[in-house]
């Protein structure tokens, strides 16, 4: 019995600890496009970008935004900061995404369908945290390749 309250208190201190690692970090929390300071190729784009806590040490992230139509889009990813490939559900373009940390305020995202990559994103949060830029490289539907960067701010 004994034994069950230490495993049952150092899974709560883990988990808390988790928790807490994530909610700190510098990509957590909800980002609106500031379109304004932004460069795009097309007339899709992403509007709002929200991190949080899924479960566990996992990540969601819930995306809004526009296709090249000026259609609404939503989309979402579950998954771990790991670098390996997890589900994206109803992205236009991608059907798996690996979201892969370089340094605390860094990540590099690898989007791919059918085995794919379809485009390259790094994400740098500015050093006071307020403000981050995301620049994608992708290959559009002409098949030229082509950058877009994205300037958010933290809402």
């Amino acid at each position: 019995m004994k034994i069950n309250r230490i495993v049952l208190v150092t899974a709560t201190l883990w988990i808390g600890a988790v928790a807490v690692s994530l909610a700190a970090s510098a990509q957590m929390g909800t980002w609106k496009l500031n379109e304004r300071k932004s460069q795009f190729s097309s007339k899709a784009r992403t509007n709002l970008v929200t991190y949080s806590v899924a479960k566990g040490d996992m990540v969601k992230v819930d995306v809004e935004g526009v296709d090249r139509d000026s259609k609404p889009i939503h989309w979402s990813w579950i998954g771990k900061f790991d670098g390996k490939s997890y589900k994206v559900k109803h992205n236009p373009i991608a059907e798996m995404a690996s979201y892969k940390m370089i340094d605390d305020r860094t990540k590099e995202i690898t989007m791919t369908k059918d085995g794919k990559t379809v485009a390259m994103t790094t994400v740098k949060v500015a050093k006071d945290g307020k403000s981050r830029t995301v620049t994608t490289t992708f290959t559009d539907a002409e098949g030229k390749k082509t950058t877009d960067k994205a300037f958010y701010d933290k809402m």
